[in-house]
């Protein structure tokens, strides 16, 4: 067979190839943990450690339901009518959750990342956020996946700004947790805040409380009994780094932690998650809901800097 026959047939072949609605699959190992990172949205689609899984799977061949595992930039959670202002001029961004008539979970939900490095326990991955009708900047966002020596996931993401302006932003993750193959109904919720964000029904923040009843999590409430699509902030520290938890009764627990760049936790407990009857995000967030107009927790990046958010998954199995 000739050079180029052969060439053709591989070509073809790649051609037929499945390729997964979620992009290319990094599949980290390290210390019996396994985590699977996808290109589209630099998302966490599985991670296990001992085989015990920590946050909710779904197929390759699915897009992450509920905004599963993804990363969130330059903005996360929403935008009131997914308009702003900037300099005195209102800017448009494209409706992303059309029931609600909000822009949604950033400008990167629907793109695919590259690989500037991988390994065995780590992958960096990039995508460009390019100036668009609502968003009038030149961005890069590198999320940075590891596990760690004791099989604990840390994730970093970046935002950097590549324009000759600064720009607004909130970075955000959104896991969903789980323990094994206890149900949620069994677990216990706990987070270390002391205020919540009031939001009217399109779920755009109108203020602030106490934590008090049912959004009163610091020493913990069953999972049943919290369902809620609210922010938390002043989150409690130690040595700066805050700790949010589901618990089983045995003693087995899995904990969302992060830095003190990130202000506000979102928690989110669902029953309208596939194959779930309910299910768990707690989503760190720099900022919260609507911030490009309220001004609660934006910051803006001068050109050429960077910005780095820090959180990851501890676990006690």
């Amino acid at each position: 067979m000739s050079t180029s026959n052969t060439s053709a047939n591989a070509e073809n072949a790649a051609a037929t190839e499945p390729h997964p609605a979620t992009g290319t699959q990094f599949t980290l190992v390290r210390a019996g943990a396994t985590a699977i990172v996808t290109s589209l949205a630099a998302g966490l689609r599985h991670y296990d450690r001992g085989g015990i899984s920590l946050v909710e799977s779904y197929p390759e061949e699915s897009i992450a339901p509920g905004a599963a595992g993804i990363t969130l930039a330059p903005f996360a959670n929403r935008i009131d009518g997914g308009l702003w202002e900037l300099d005195g001029k209102p800017q448009q961004l494209d409706i992303t959750e059309v029931p609600r008539n909000n822009a949604i979970h950033g400008l990167l939900r629907n793109t695919g990342y590259h690989a500037l490095e991988t390994g065995e326990a780590h992958v960096l991955l990039e995508a460009v956020i390019h100036p668009q009708h609502g968003y009038p900047f030149l961005l890069r966002h590198q999320v940075r996946y590891s596990l760690e020596s004791d099989g604990s996931l840390r994730v970093a993401q970046t935002l950097i700004n590549d324009s000759n302006q600064p720009a607004p932003f909130v970075l955000g993750a959104h896991p969903y947790f789980t323990l094994g193959d206890i149900p949620a109904e069994q677990l216990t919720l706990t987070v270390h805040a002391a205020t919540y964000l009031t939001a009217n029904e399109r779920m755009i923040p109108t203020g602030s409380q106490a934590v008090r009843g049912r959004f009163e999590l610091r020493q913990g409430r069953p999972v049943p009994d919290s369902l809620m699509d609210t922010a938390f902030t002043d989150l409690e520290t130690d040595d700066g780094v805050a700790s949010h938890t589901l618990s089983a009764a045995d003693g087995r627990s899995v904990s969302l932690w992060h830095d003190g760049s990130v202000k506000y936790v979102h928690v989110y407990v669902t029953d309208v998650f596939p194959r779930r009857s309910l299910a768990v995000a707690m989503e760190p967030m720099t900022g919260p809901a609507n911030a490009f107009n309220s001004g609660d927790g934006l910051q803006w990046l001068a050109p050429g800097e960077p910005f780095t958010m820090n959180w990851g998954i501890d676990s006690v199995l």
